[in-house]
């Protein structure tokens, strides 16, 4: 019997989380990543980080600047915008109510549903 893929939860929560870091302050890819492993998402990588990044900002939820790095060639910074900070405070609560659900089915405390 297989199991579920990783992946396909993933997907659905990795733009509320990339969102929220952005919305902590302007950063740029290795330090998104950087955070998101510290949080457990050890196993991210830049070919999946960076089409999140151009989702967020064709939503027009991040804006983008260029800059010059101090370690060498231009390094995209990341700020997130009003619509984007309206848009992690939904992703916020729907996430909330989600889990919640998903945590009764699951029988998080327990590990038998409820």
């Amino acid at each position: 019997m297989g199991s579920i893929d990783d992946s396909q939860l993933l997907r659905g929560i990795l733009e509320g989380c990339v969102l929220s870091v952005i919305a902590e302050g302007e950063t740029y890819g290795y330090m998104i990543l950087s955070r998101l492993g510290s949080c457990g998402f050890e196993n991210l990588l830049e070919g999946t980080l960076y089409p999140v990044l151009t989702r967020l900002e064709v939503k027009k939820y991040i804006v983008c600047r260029r800059e010059k790095s101090p370690y060498g060639p231009m390094r995209k910074y990341y700020s997130v915008t009003d619509e984007g900070r309206s848009a992690l405070a939904l992703f916020r609560k729907n996430y909330e109510r989600i889990t919640a659900a998903a945590d009764s089915v699951l029988g998080k405390e327990t590990g038998t549903a409820k």
